[in-house]
C-alpha cells in the first residue's frame, strides 16, 4: 500500500479519485508543528537550536497518519511545489522518524504544479527526495521572524506602552504606509489652469486644448492663476487659425502577461473589490478543485510568469475557434518576470484546461468572479497585439504665437482587447495629459482654416499622492523585493489586525499608533527598517534555497547586530523624550495664528509633551505642569483638538432636562448624566473610532441609552438587549452574548437578526466562549463516579477532563495515544492537589440542611478572623 500526504482533504479527495486503490491518501491540515510562542523556542547560543511543537488539533492527524505509515510499503510526501509545502513535508517526515512508524518504509517527495489526472500521474511516476535547501530557507525565516518578533516585541511593550509587535516585514510595510502619509502631509496644493477649446474646420465640433502661449511651450502646470488663464484665453479668441499639421501614427498595445500572486491580488483588488486574503481563500480553492471539477487553475502562489507549452497550446486553440486566426499570433509569446528576486519556481496562474470557459462553470460567486478573472487574462496574454491608429492635430496661428492641440485614437484592430484589460491603479486627474485618450476626431484637412467655437478655463490644484490601497501595497512590496507571494495577504491582515492601520475607502491610513511604532523603530532600530536591508535580507533567503548560501551563517551574522542594538535600546533612559522630538511636528502641527502649537490650553504656561502611561498601556499627550495641571489629550483620532483634553458641556437631556457631560477619566473618555432621583450618575465609555472633539449631544444620548431592549426572544420569552461592553458592541440573551459589526448594529439591530446571532453564537460558528471545544478523544466513563473523560485541547497545552477535574498532560505525551489507565492517576493526583475549601465544598454538598444551619452558626468566628487585620498591616511593614 502506497500512503500519500497532502495538506488539505480537498486536495486528498481529488487526488484520491485520480490513483485507485493502491494509494491512500491523507491530509496534515497545514502545518503541523510551529514554534511556540514563548522565550527560548529558538536558542541563538545553542547555534539556533529550534523548539518545535506539535499543534494539538494536527496530533490526532498525525496519529493516523503514523498508523498508517506503519502498514505502508512507501510514503509519499505530495505537499504544495513551494517552499512552505517543502517545509510541511519535512516536518511530517520528522514527526514520523520520531514516532518510529517509517522503519523500512521507502519514503518519496513528489510535486505537481496543478491537481489534474495528468499532472499528478506523472508526478508520482517521477518522485524525487526532500530538497533540504529549501527546507533550510524555511527554517532561516522562521527563526528570523521570531528572533525579531521575540526581541523587537518586548523592547517595544517595555519603552512604548501600547504598542503590539514588530515584525521583521510587516513593520517595513507599516512603514512603507507611514511614509506615504508624511508624503501627503507634506504636499502643499499647487493651482493651475487649464484652456480648451472647441473648434470647426468645415467639420462637426473637436476639442483642443492650449500648448503654446506667446510663442512658448505650455505644460500643464504653467498657468498657475486666473489672469493668466484669463490673457490665454484673449489670444485665442483673437486668432485666427489654420490647421498645422495632421499627424497619424499607428501604434501596437501588447497583452499584459499572465497572473502572478502579486498581479492576481493587485487585479482582484481593482476589478473585484477582494482583499489580498480573500483572493487568495478564493484561489485556494479553484486549486484544490471544486466538486468533480478537480484543480481548476495551476498553483496560485508563484512569482513565474511562464506558461507550460501544453498551455500555450490550448490557449492559442481556444483563441483560434472563438475569435478567428487574425487573433492567434504568429509565434506564441513567453514571458519573464520583472519583479525583484523572482524565482521563477512555477508557471504563471492559469486555468488547468484553457478549454473550460467560465460560462461552462457553476461556481460559488468568488470562485466563479476570479476563475474569469484569470481565464480572461491568460487567454489574452496568449493573443495578438491590438493596433491603434493614434492621431495628433496642430492648429495656430499665422504668427505661431498660439497654437492648440487635439490628439485621438482609432482601435484599427482590437487583438487581445477584445478579452481583457488591465486595470489602472490611478488614472490621470482632470487637466492632465491622458496618452490613452480614446476621443474620435473628425476628418481634417491640412491648412484648413479652424474657428473657435467655444473656449473653456478651469481651475484645478495638483493634488498628493494617493494612499495605498491593498493593490497598490502589495505592488510596492514586489517592486522593493520585501517579502514573497505566499506572505502578502498575511502582512496587509497583520497590519489591520494590530490596529495600526485602518481602511477608508479601501485605502490604508496608518492609525496614530502605528506611526508612533514606526517613529520608535526608524530612531532607535533604523536598519531594521530600511527598505534595502529587508530586500537584501529577502535576497540572502533565496541564495539559501539555492543553496549559495549556509542557513546558520545567515543567522549568526543578523543576530549578532540585532541583540548588541536591542541590549542598548533596552538600557537606554528617556526614550519617550526623543520620540517627543521625533515626531514633534505631527503631535502639534503649526497654528494658523502662529502661536505656540506645545502652549497647553488650560493653565496657559505649561507646554505639552508625549508622555506614556505603563499602568493603563497608553501613551498621550500631558502638560508639563502636572500634577498642578492634569490637562491631557489621547494620541489618537480627534486628539489635535483642545477640547478633546478637556472636560465640557454638551447640552442638556429633554426629556430629564439633566446636563450631559463628556468627562475624560483615568480609561478614556466617557459621558456621564445624573437621572433624577439616582443615587449616582449614568455614564458610557465612548466606543472604539468617536472622536471626543466631534461627540455631539445625540450621539451622547444614544450611548446614555444603552443597553435598550430589542424584543423578547420567540423560543423562552425572555428580553433580549443590545449594549456596548468591554469587548465592543453586543447583543445579550440569558446570558449569552454576541458580538455586532460596529456600533450603530446595536442601535439598530432588530430582533430577527439578534436571534440570528445569538443562535449562531451558540452553534459555535464564530467561536469563542460561546462554542464548546470537541474533545480531541474520548477515553470512556470514570469507574468511580461515572462521569466521562475526554482528552481536550486547552490554551496552554492538551489536558485530560472529567467532571470538574482538568489534569495537564506531562510533557512528551500525544494526547490521541493517552489511554483510560494513564488517565485515571493524573485524575486523582489533580484531585488530591485541588484546595481544600473545594474538596470540603465538595462533601458538604449533599448534607441535609440542619448541617448548614450549624455551618451558618459559626458566624462570630469570622469576625473574630477579621480582627486580626492590625498583624497583616504590621506584617506589611516589616515587608
Amino acid at each position: 500500500m502506497n500512503l500519500v500526504v497532502v495538506e488539505s482533504p480537498a486536495k486528498a479527495k481529488t487526488i484520491n479519485k485520480y490513483l485507485g486503490p493502491d494509494f491512500h491518501v491523507l491530509a496534515s491540515y497545514g502545518h503541523i508543528r510551529d514554534l511556540p510562542s514563548k522565550d527560548g523556542s529558538v536558542l541563538p547560543d545553542e547555534d539556533f537550536a529550534m523548539s518545535w511543537e506539535v499543534d494539538a488539533r494536527a496530533s490526532k492527524r498525525m496519529s493516523e497518519i503514523a498508523e498508517a505509515a506503519k502498514k505502508a510499503d512507501r510514503v509519499i510526501l505530495a505537499t504544495d511545489p513551494d517552499r512552505e509545502g517543502e517545509a510541511i513535508s519535512w516536518h511530517v517526515l520528522e514527526v514520523l522518524t520520531k514516532k518510529k512508524a517509517l522503519k523500512d518504509t521507502h519514503v518519496e517527495r513528489v510535486t505537481f504544479n496543478a491537481i489534474t489526472k495528468g499532472a499528478v500521474l506523472e508526478a508520482m511516476a517521477n518522485p524525487r527526495q526532500l530538497d533540504m535547501e529549501l527546507v533550510e530557507a524555511y527554517l532561516a525565516r522562521r527563526a528570523l521572524d521570531y528572533l525579531v518578533g521575540f526581541t523587537l516585541s518586548p523592547v517595544l511593550w517595555r519603552k512604548l506602552p501600547g504598542a503590539r509587535s514588530a515584525g521583521r516585514v510587516q513593520s517595513v510595510a507599516l512603514r512603507i504606509v507611514v511614509d506615504r502619509e508624511l508624503e501627503i502631509e507634506a504636499f502643499r496644493p499647487q493651482e493651475y489652469w487649464s484652456v480648451e477649446a472647441d473648434l470647426t474646420a468645415d467639420s462637426p465640433p473637436f476639442t483642443t486644448r492650449l500648448v503654446k502661449h506667446a510663442g512658448k511651450r505650455v505644460q500643464r502646470l504653467d498657468i498657475v492663476s486666473e489672469a493668466m488663464a484669463a490673457a490665454a484665453r484673449e489670444a485665442i479668441n483673437a486668432g485666427q487659425f489654420t490647421i498645422r499639421s495632421i499627424e497619424k501614427k499607428p501604434v501596437k498595445r501588447a497583452p499584459s502577461p499572465p497572473f502572478m500572486t502579486s498581479t492576481l491580488q493587485q487585479e482582484a483588488s481593482r476589478k473585484l473589490g477582494f482583499t489580498a486574503q480573500r483572493t487568495m481563500q478564493a484561489a485556494q480553492k479553484l486549486y484544490e478543485g471544486v466538486d468533480d471539477q478537480g484543480g481548476l487553475i495551476t498553483y496560485m502562489r508563484t512569482d513565474g510568469l511562464s506558461v507550460s507549452p501544453e498551455g500555450i497550446a490550448q490557449a492559442r486553440e481556444v483563441i483560434g475557434d472563438r475569435f478567428g486566426p487574425a487573433y492567434v499570433p504568429e509565434q506564441p509569446r513567453y514571458y519573464k518576470s520583472k519583479a525583484k528576486n523572482a524565482q521563477e519556481a512555477h508557471e504563471a496562474i492559469r486555468p488547468t484546461n484553457m478549454a473550460r470557459a467560465p460560462e461552462t462553470l457553476r461556481l460559488e460567486g468568488d470562485l466563479q468572479r476570479l476563475y474569469e478573472l484569470i481565464w480572461k487574462r491568460t487567454i489574452a496574454s496568449q493573443m495578438e497585439s491590438a493596433r491603434l491608429d493614434r492621431t495628433t492635430v496642430e492648429v495656430e496661428t499665422p504668427d505661431g504665437l498660439t497654437g492648440l492641440r487635439a490628439t485621438g485614437q482609432v482601435v484599427a484592430f482590437d487583438g487581445f482587447m477584445a478579452v481583457y484589460e488591465e486595470g489602472r491603479d490611478d488614472r490621470p486627474k482632470s487637466g492632465e495629459d491622458d496618452e490613452d485618450d480614446s476621443t474620435r476626431l473628425p476628418a481634417l484637412k491640412e491648412g484648413a482654416a479652424a474657428k473657435v467655437e467655444a473656449i473653456r478655463t478651469e481651475q484645478h490644484f495638483t493634488e498628493p499622492p494617493p494612499r495605498f490601497s491593498e493593490a497598490t501595497l502589495v505592488k510596492k512590496l514586489e517592486e522593493l523585493g520585501i517579502g514573497r507571494p505566499s506572505t502578502y495577504a498575511s502582512i496587509l491582515t497583520t497590519l489591520r489586525d494590530r490596529g495600526y492601520v485602518r481602511m477608508d475607502k479601501n485605502r490604508f491610513i496608518p492609525e496614530d499608533t502605528g506611526r508612533l511604532v514606526t517613529a520608535f523603530l526608524e530612531q532607535f532600530f533604523g536598519q531594521w527598517v530600511e527598505y534595502d536591508f529587508t530586500a537584501d535580507l529577502e535576497s540572502q533567503l533565496d541564495q539559501v534555497s539555492a543553496g549559495e548560501l549556509d542557513w546558520k551563517k545567515l543567522l549568526r551574522e543578523f543576530w549578532g547586530q540585532l541583540k548588541p542594538a536591542t541590549a542598548d535600546v533596552t538600557a537606554m533612559q528617556g526614550v519617550i523624550d526623543k520620540l517627543d522630538e521625533a515626531i514633534g511636528p505631527f503631535l502639534f502641527p503649526p497654528k494658523a495664528d502662529d502661536s505656540d502649537p506645545r502652549l497647553c490650553p488650560v493653565c496657559g504656561s505649561g507646554r505639552l509633551h508625549l508622555k506614556a502611561s505603563f499602568k493603563m498601556k497608553s501613551t498621550f499627550i500631558g502638560c508639563s505642569n502636572y500634577p498642578e495641571c492634569k490637562y491631557t489629550r489621547g494620541f489618537g483620532s480627534g486628539a489635535s483638538n483642545e477640547e478633546a483634553g478637556t472636560d465640557r458641556e454638551l447640552g442638556v437631556d429633554p426629556e430629564t432636562g439633566q446636563p450631559v457631560q463628556l468627562k475624560i477619566g483615568r480609561f478614556g473618555p466617557y459621558v456621564e448624566t445624573m437621572p433624577p432621583e439616582a443615587e449616582k450618575p449614568k455614564r458610557s465609555s465612548l466606543p472604539k473610532g468617536w472622536s471626543p472633539a466631534a461627540l455631539t449631544l445625540e450621539q451622547a444620548l444614544r450611548l446614555l441609552a444603552l443597553p435598550r431592549e430589542v424584543g423578547i426572544h420567540p423560543e423562552d420569552g425572555k428580553p433580549i438587549t443590545a449594549g456596548l461592553g468591554r469587548y465592543g458592541p453586543f447583543v445579550q440573551h440569558a446570558g449569552t452574548y454576541a458580538n455586532v459589526a460596529d456600533i450603530d448594529e446595536v442601535f439598530e439591530v432588530g430582533l430577527n437578526r439578534a436571534v440570528v446571532l445569538l443562535a449562531e453564537k451558540r452553534a459555535g460558528k464564530f467561536g469563542g466562549r460561546g462554542a464548546a471545544a470537541a474533545p480531541l478523544k474520548d477515553l470512556g466513563a470514570h469507574p468511580e463516579t461515572g462521569d466521562p473523560i475526554h482528552v481536550m485541547a486547552g490554551r496552554f497545552g492538551p489536558y485530560v477532563k472529567s467532571g470538574k477535574i482538568n489534569a495537564t498532560l506531562p510533557k512528551g505525551t500525544t494526547p490521541e495515544e493517552l489511554t483510560l489507565e494513564q488517565a485515571l492517576p493524573l485524575l486523582a493526583a489533580r484531585a488530591a492537589a485541588a484546595p481544600k475549601g473545594k474538596k470540603a465544598a465538595a462533601k458538604k454538598a449533599p448534607a441535609k440542611k440542619p448541617a448548614a444551619k450549624k455551618a451558618a452558626a459559626k458566624k462570630p468566628a469570622a469576625k473574630k478572623a477579621a480582627a486580626k487585620k492590625p498583624a497583616a498591616k504590621k506584617a506589611s511593614a516589616k515587608a
